[in-house]
């Protein structure tokens, strides 16, 4: 008993605090009752005013402690444009998930965005006529936007969506900002990304949250009702994804009047808009070297607004990104002079720029790629799954194959994830907040989830898929999935090092602290988070072995039934995820950031207890409808085999000094015994999500609610869905000839003779016969694909090849 209290002490440092000083006086009473002798009853008494003592814990532990880790250079160094990221913007629901202790029932509590009465009428007003005036095909073969598109596009102010009303903008949030993306994205992704760029990352945003008062009374009306198009340069040959390392310059200095001026030079590529625009952003170096500022001579990076007609500014030339029609080009400047006062916000921002791009990265990207990943995919489910019951092979619809109905789940089940992460994303943004972690999980996971739709689209269409022209619909699709993937931070980068390789300091809640209060050399800082930290891993131990023996059932859900198992599961990994984040960090210390193979599986974990939380949230609400529970089944059993996977990859992987066996053997043994479930979805659930598609006209409009719907004759979805509607009229009468043809009534034939001879047999009305050859006409033209003569081909050939 006496050794069970002393080591119970010990842990009970972890739970320092107001509360510590309970734990001493519960063990001391216990010593002193089995009758402890006296040195053992000082002992734990050292130890407790130690623990509750803060300035005598810091002096005699936690000061050895920071010594040790700077000598052993454990934590990883932190450069200033690395900490700068990791600051900007705020943290949401991430921090729950990392903590080892969400409080689910707050999540599922966080508002739901909708759209106000205004912007609603935007959506059917605007929106759709922009919509309606749009050709996709028209703009790939002239690769270009038409004139009447594009006046139209400024004209109605969707260049200034999230510039504010008293500046001449549609100001917009950012759940009514997505919505227009989404829909447009359906319609057009060329006509998208001309839209979505310049109200993402670009002059607007920036001047909205830094500009002075006179540079946005001055450009962002103009920028609002289209008269300047803006574009905005980061990235360079030598700086993509590591755009800290800019190699564009500026100089300071003073004009003949003593005026403060800047001298540029830039070799930018990728730009957007660039060779179109008349003002352009820049991202750049401040040199000072005559000290004008009083603040050295290297000031860092900086932002400043830049018209494209000033001498030595080059915007001539574009790339060919995938043929995609849209201006994606290279820009240079040569000893380009303009006022110090063009930067942003004034010379008082001058080397600021970094934190002004971390905070408008972190918001722009949670909402244009979430929305043009699910534009695009719900054309793909309504498309495809029109598709696959119009187009018969062996006299069925192609959609009753099981080969066709696992390609056609996943199209399904993830349209249904991808606006469920889109919409608890967009929460965190309508409420003012900029979670850099989670709108790079947004980013990363929605994009490589609509390149998998996509693909899987093109599987079941076949033919249709890979055959241009005017009624295809998938092939644009497919050739763009690439841009969005390597865009505003490649995937691959996305994925560890921003998701967990940020997500590790700014949503864990001890480790930015602790590596703060080192390189500040703060011994009481440092020790107020370390012993926090130590009790967040004791906690984190307890609660992650106790809910993996019980799979969760300790924990409180928001709603028990059929979903409830996922919010046990979830407390469950989110405990476990903890620990082993703590461990890996632990045992790895400042080379975490170059193990990339584990912070992308952990960055898994993190990303698909947010996505499962999406989707529970989405549920919610949706009105937790009985209906929609195949769809969540769906998504769940994906996320938890998702996550399973990621564990199994770091159970075997990670090297722990003296526990990697221990890890790769009994916890790896352990985790495959006592599995969370989730892979594959059992074949049952492949064809209930198929048949809920195929059959159910709800789900099908409900998972493809706000995208583009056209109405124009000659329109190839219109096709498609008027033949649904009439194989759905002519379903029964169908039926009625295959029967006739099984008793051996009517003899076998092509539908098109059976109807003749089923109305002559009497197994069909004349009114059916009219209902199946309206049917069978209608279907017949669905699936049609385009053709041209040798001209024609070789007039658009270059368009599209890629």
């Amino acid at each position: 008993m006496i050794i069970t209290a002393l080591v119970l002490v010990l842990l009970g440092l972890g739970f320092f605090g107001a509360a510590f000083w309970l734990w001493s006086v519960y063990f001391l009473g216990a010593l002193y009752f089995f009758q402890a002798p006296t040195w053992i009853l000082i002992g734990v008494l050292v130890i407790a005013v130690i623990g509750v003592v803060e300035p005598i814990r810091a002096l005699l532990l936690s000061k050895g402690v920071m010594a040790a880790l700077k000598a052993l250079k454990f934590l990883p160094t932190i450069s200033e444009t690395e900490k700068v990221a990791i600051e900007a913007g705020s943290v949401w629901v991430e921090g729950d998930l990392f903590s080892g202790r969400p409080d689910l029932h707050k999540l599922m509590k966080e508002p739901y965005p909708t759209l106000s009465a205004e912007e609603k009428a935007f959506m059917d007003g605007p929106l759709q006529k922009l919509c309606e005036m749009i050709d996709d095909w028209v703009i790939w073969k002239d690769r270009k936007i038409p004139d009447d598109v594009w006046d139209f596009i400024r004209k109605e102010k969707f260049l200034g969506m999230i510039i504010p009303k008293e500046y001449g903008g549609l100001g917009l949030s950012p759940m009514g900002h997505s919505e227009v993306i989404r829909t447009i994205a359906s319609r057009s992704l060329a006509v998208a990304i001309h839209v979505m760029v310049p109200n993402s990352l670009g002059p607007a945003e920036l001047l909205v949250h830094y500009g002075t008062d006179e540079q946005k009374k001055r450009l962002l009306p103009r920028l609002a009702d289209g008269t300047e198009i803006p574009c905005f340069a980061l990235t360079e040959p030598t700086a993509g994804s590591d755009a800290g390392s800019l190699t564009a310059e500026g100089v300071l200095f003073k004009s003949a009047d003593g005026t403060l001026m800047l001298r540029l030079n830039w070799n930018k590529r990728w730009i957007t808009l660039a060779s179109i625009s008349t003002i352009l952003g820049l991202a750049f170096r401040l040199k000072d070297p005559e000290n004008f500022l009083g603040k050295g001579t290297d000031l860092g990076i900086t932002c400043a607004l830049i018209p494209t007609n000033t001498p030595g500014v080059d915007v001539s030339q574009r790339h060919d990104p995938l043929g995609v029609p849209f201006y994606n080009c290279p820009t240079h400047g040569k000893d380009v002079v303009i006022s110090a006062d063009a930067i942003f916000g004034g010379i008082a921002n001058a080397g600021k720029g970094w934190q002004m791009l971390m905070e408008c990265l972190s918001a722009g990207r949670g909402i244009s790629f979430p929305a043009q990943s699910v534009g695009g995919s719900q054309v793909i489910t309504r498309a495809v799954s029109a598709h696959a019951l119009v187009r018969q092979q062996f006299g069925v619809s192609i959609g009753r194959f099981e080969g066709v109905q696992e390609p056609l789940s996943k199209i399904v089940g993830f349209n249904y994830i991808l606006d469920a992460l889109r919409c608890y994303t967009l929460s965190a943004l309508d409420q003012g907040m900029k979670p850099g972690v989670v709108t790079a999980i947004a980013k990363y996971y929605s994009t490589e989830m609509a390149r998998e739709i996509v693909n899987h689209g093109m599987d079941i269409m076949g033919g249709a898929g890979i055959s241009l022209g005017k009624r295809n619909l998938l092939g644009h699709i497919y050739v763009t999935a690439p841009i969005a993937i390597t865009v505003e931070g490649a995937n691959i980068l996305t994925r560890t090092l921003m998701v967990f390789g940020q997500g590790a300091l700014r949503a864990h809640p001890y480790a930015f602290a602790e590596v703060k209060a080192l390189e500040k050399n703060d011994v009481a800082a440092f020790d107020v988070a370390f012993w926090g930290h130590i009790g967040h891993v004791v906690r984190n131990v307890f609660r992650s072995v106790l809910l993996s023996l019980t799979r969760g059932w300790l924990s409180n859900p928001p709603r028990w039934g059929s979903v409830g198992g996922y919010y046990r599961k979830l407390s469950w990994i989110s405990a476990s995820f903890a620990i082993m984040a703590d461990i890996a960090m632990g045992s790895l210390g400042g080379k975490l950031k170059v193990k990339e193979s584990i912070t992308g599986r952990f960055a898994d974990i993190l990303a698909y207890m947010y996505i499962g939380t999406a989707v529970l949230r989405r549920f919610e609400a949706d009105g937790a409808k009985k209906e929609h529970l195949a769809l969540v089944h769906f998504a769940m059993t994906h996320v938890m085999g998702k996550i399973q996977h990621a564990f199994d990859g770091i159970f075997s992987n990670l090297e722990v000094p003296l526990l990697t066996w221990f890890f790769r053997g009994p916890i790896r043994v352990w985790s495959s015994v006592n599995s969370l479930g989730g892979g594959d979805v059992a074949d049952a659930h492949v064809h209930k999500i198929a048949t809920l598609i195929l059959d159910d006209p709800a789900i099908r409009e409900h998972l493809t609610a706000g995208m583009y719907l056209p109405k124009k004759e000659g329109e190839q979805l219109l096709r498609l869905d008027t033949a649904v509607l009439a194989m759905k009229k002519a379903e029964s009468a169908e039926r009625k000839l295959k029967k006739a043809v099984r008793a051996k009534t009517l003899a076998k034939k092509p539908l098109h003779d059976l109807i003749v001879d089923g109305l002559k047999a009497g197994v069909i009305s004349a009114e059916e016969e009219r209902d199946l050859k309206k049917w069978d006409e209608l279907r017949i033209d669905a699936i049609q694909v385009d053709s041209f003569t040798e001209a024609e081909y070789h007039a658009s050939r270059a368009t599209h090849s890629v």
